[in-house]
C-alpha cells in the first residue's frame, strides 16, 4: 500500500490513518511485528520524529503495543481491531451520506444506487 501523503492535511494525521488502514485491512496482521520507526519513516519519506508521534497515537488507541526490547507489534485483541474497523466504516458511510444529501438524493435514491452497485460488483 503506497504512502500517498497529501500536502493539504497534516502529515501526522495521514500517517496514523495509513498505518491504521494497514492494520485493519490485514497488511499488518494481529500480533505481527512492525518495522522500526526509522524504516517506516524512510518508507513514507517522513521525519522519524513525525512517524514516532503517529505510532505513539496508535499505541494510545490500543492498536499497537510497544515491547521494551523487541520494538512494536500489532495488538492481538481482535475485538479492539473489529471496533476500529466498524468506526472507520461508519465514518466512511457518514461522509458518503453527507455528500449524497448535498447532491439532493433522498434515502430511497441512495439505497437504490447502492443496491445497483452491489449487484454490479456481484456479477
Amino acid at each position: 500500500m503506497p504512502w500517498d501523503l497529501k500536502p493539504d492535511r497534516p502529515i501526522y494525521t495521514q500517517l496514523v490513518e495509513h498505518i491504521e488502514w494497514m492494520i485493519l485491512s490485514g497488511v499488518y496482521p494481529p500480533g505481527s511485528k512492525l518495522p522500526s520507526v526509522r524504516d517506516l519513516a524512510k518508507e513514507a519519506s517522513v521525519n522519524p520524529n513525525t512517524m514516532q508521534r503517529a505510532l505513539a497515537q496508535l499505541e494510545e488507541d490500543g492498536l499497537i503495543i510497544t515491547h521494551r526490547t523487541s520494538g512494536r507489534s500489532i495488538t492481538e485483541d481482535s475485538e479492539m481491531i473489529q471496533k476500529a474497523r466498524i468506526r472507520i466504516a461508519r465514518e466512511q458511510v457518514s461522509e458518503f451520506l453527507e455528500k449524497m444529501k448535498k447532491l439532493g438524493f433522498d434515502k430511497k435514491e441512495i439505497l437504490s444506487i447502492i443496491n445497483n452497485m452491489i449487484e454490479e460488483v456481484g456479477k
